[in-house]
């Protein structure tokens, strides 16, 4: 599977630091590896969307939309019942953020931890809002470059204002601890059915990188690892949450009830029913 950059991989006009786009799709997609080179909203209209981040990730229908953060992503589009996928896309640079944050001498509510992506529901102004790009989308590019600006401005001031100034530093903020963000999405993600693959484009590396250095944080294989984590959430989930095996064991990441069986007895020395009998 291709990695696709946007929003170049859109025809968009590079020099543009602000720009809408009218994406429609009939093809699903499953966990695209997605790098985004501006920070991005993506007012969806028709289907769902699913968005894996380093450290988040959210799943959307079309009563919300996100904004999410320039970076690697996983992205997974979902048709509507009548096949078909929408969503205006409304791309916008750091240094665009920037300068807003300046312009309105916006300051920072510190916050303990900041997210790579958001979602809100649809009000009758965002619904608005979006009818306008839809129709700016329709100008020259000349004219839309000049508009958009404008209505970029517009949907921050309005979400500062429900929300507050937190989510702009968020998309703002530099991660250069290069350990602390390969911990950090390793363990956002280690119940998730995440390949190797997929988890060292999250962390913008070569698997055999990502390999070296999980066994250099962890001293241990990621596949170990990650097995120990999920063995301990079933142990959890049927121990604590009175679930059963057959409910779980695709959830944690077995294909099958008898491998799911095997693997908990050889860490536990007891099978799921005997932990739970006892």
């Amino acid at each position: 599977m291709d990695i696709i950059k946007l929003p170049e991989s859109l025809n968009s006009e590079k020099s543009h630091t602000v720009q809408v786009y009218d994406y429609c799709s009939s093809k699903e997609i499953s966990k695209q590896q997605i790098i985004l080179n501006q920070n991005t909203f993506s007012f969806l209209i028709e289907g769902n969307k699913e968005v894996i981040f380093d450290n988040s990730d959210l799943s959307i229908d079309n009563r919300k939309f996100l904004i999410m953060k320039s970076g690697h992503c996983l992205m997974t589009e979902k048709l509507s019942e009548i096949k078909n996928y929408r969503s205006i896309l409304l791309f916008f640079s750091n240094e665009t953020l920037s300068k807003f944050i300046q312009k309105f001498e916006l300051n920072n509510i510190e916050q303990n931890e900041y997210k790579s992506v958001y979602s809100f529901e649809y009000d009758k102004f965002i619904k608005r809002f979006v009818d306008s790009l839809i129709d700016i989308s329709k100008l020259s590019k000349t004219v839309q470059q000049k508009i958009i600006e404008v209505k970029f401005e517009e949907i921050m001031l309005y979400l500062v204002e429900l929300h507050g100034t937190h989510i702009l530093y968020s998309l703002t903020s530099n991660n250069d601890n290069l350990t602390q963000n390969f911990t950090r999405t390793v363990e956002s993600n280690q119940l998730k059915k995440l390949t190797l693959k997929e988890l060292a484009f999250l962390c913008n590396m070569s698997v055999s990188t990502f390999k070296r250095e999980f066994e250099k944080n962890y001293s241990e294989s990621p596949i170990k690892w990650f097995q120990n984590k999920r063995l301990e959430h079933a142990y959890y989930l049927l121990n604590q949450k009175n679930k059963k095996s057959s409910e779980i064991y695709f959830e944690v990441g077995y294909e099958n009830l008898s491998s799911f069986i095997q693997a908990y007895k050889s860490k536990y020395n007891k099978t799921p029913k005997q932990h739970q009998t006892e």
